[in-house]
């Protein structure tokens, strides 16, 4: 576990990330938290595919998330409704299912549950530095991520784009260079760099459909405050 919940949780507690030219945040909403499941939303949660007894749904193929683009923390804020987070991609065959979901659909990009430790709570952690190797964790159940340079242990490839805006290995922080925004979510982006499919990270603010998965944490606590609920 990479920091306490308390902690993580104060990650919630993100404005949208101003950014100076056009492409910068169409809206400026300080202290949003993270939203709480709701009940009814659970019981009937979409499951659009499985792995491993965690159901799944993209938000292009649920009728009410259809035409959504929302920014990352939006994205967490609708999976949690249904007691599921955004996707935390932990193995390589979990990889292959997203990467052939957005291969088959031509999916531009997505958002992931994936985050930088660059918020109060992260100060002066050694082991997170540098944090462009050392600093990611998947926001959904707080586990910290593999070195950015390297293979995940048991994978046999490295999932982060050798390239990008910067024509450098992902992460790259491309976006602080342009407007002082930094990237500090991840997203799966579809040969946007004439990489393939490929992990980058990206400025929080921007728009993007998601993948949305089960959250034991979420369901677990449905479950003992809603007494006979069919999850």
């Amino acid at each position: 576990m990479l920091v306490p919940l308390a902690v993580v949780l104060l990650a919630a507690f993100v404005n949208a990330e101003p950014a100076i030219n056009d492409s910068g945040p169409r809206t400026n909403r300080p202290g949003r938290f993270l939203s709480l499941p709701i009940p009814q939303k659970c019981a009937n949660r979409p499951k659009q595919f499985n792995l491993r007894g965690h159901n799944y749904f993209f938000s292009g193929h649920v009728g009410a998330h259809a035409n959504q683009r929302v920014d990352w923390l939006d994205g967490r804020n609708i999976c949690r409704e249904y007691c599921m987070d955004l996707v935390s991609i932990e193995t390589q065959e979990e990889n292959n299912m997203i990467f052939k979901l957005i291969q088959q659909n031509d999916v531009p990009y997505i958002w992931t549950s994936g985050r930088l430790c660059d918020f109060k709570g992260c100060e002066n952690r050694r082991d997170l530095e540098p944090k462009s190797l050392y600093g990611w964790f998947w926001s959904a159940n707080r586990e910290k991520m593999s070195p950015t340079n390297q293979a995940p242990i048991s994978w046999t490839f490295n999932p982060w784009s050798q390239t990008g805006h910067k024509k450098t290995r992902q992460p790259d922080n491309a976006e602080y260079d342009i407007n002082g925004t930094t990237e500090s979510c991840m997203a799966v982006l579809n040969n946007v760099y004439n990489d393939g499919i490929a992990w980058h990270d990206v400025a929080c603010y921007h728009e993007k459909p998601f993948v949305c998965e089960d959250s034991e944490e979420l369901l677990n606590y449905v479950a003992s405050t809603n007494r006979g609920i069919r999850l």
